[in-house]
């Protein structure tokens, strides 16, 4: 887990590439687009996606990159072939951005839509589904790293 976070914070690493703030950009990039597509209007810049007279700041947390990290840590700690920890962090990152693009989006639609919830939708609801989803796909892979070879 510290390798992740000094491949992500350590200062002389992010003064070559900021793979949080690109990867964070990439996000909102994309959840911006979806909503356009759902008829929301919003713009984004950076890690802020406005939308109604409401921004939503994209954080470390929030991108979805600190449950692949966790996610991955947990695969690699496992005793599995290289091949199986590869396929895993690989579907298990896939599964957890999708995941977490929507969540994103349904906060955006919060947002707009029920301001008074969504700090509890936000705080209790999307973070719990995200690392219950990031567990889950963890179980599976375990299913499928402990078959045969």
């Amino acid at each position: 887990m510290s390798l992740f976070f000094l491949l992500i914070a350590w200062k002389p690493i992010q003064n070559v590439i900021d793979l949080n703030g690109l990867y964070t950009k990439a996000i909102v990039s994309i959840t911006a687009k979806i909503l356009e597509i759902m008829g929301i209007l919003c713009t984004s810049q950076g890690s802020v996606i406005t939308i109604s007279g409401t921004s939503l700041d994209i954080k470390f947390g929030c991108n979805g990159l600190e449950a692949v990290m966790i996610y991955s840590v947990g695969i690699i700690s496992f005793p599995a072939t290289w091949k199986k920890k590869f396929l895993g962090i690989v579907a298990g990152f896939i599964v957890i951005q999708i995941i977490n693009i929507i969540r994103i989006v349904v906060l955006a639609y919060s947002s707009i839509y029920f301001k008074t919830l969504f700090e509890y939708i936000h705080i209790y609801i999307a973070q719990g589904m995200m690392i219950a989803i990031a567990l889950g796909i963890y179980l599976l892979w375990i299913g499928y790293a402990k078959e045969g070879p």
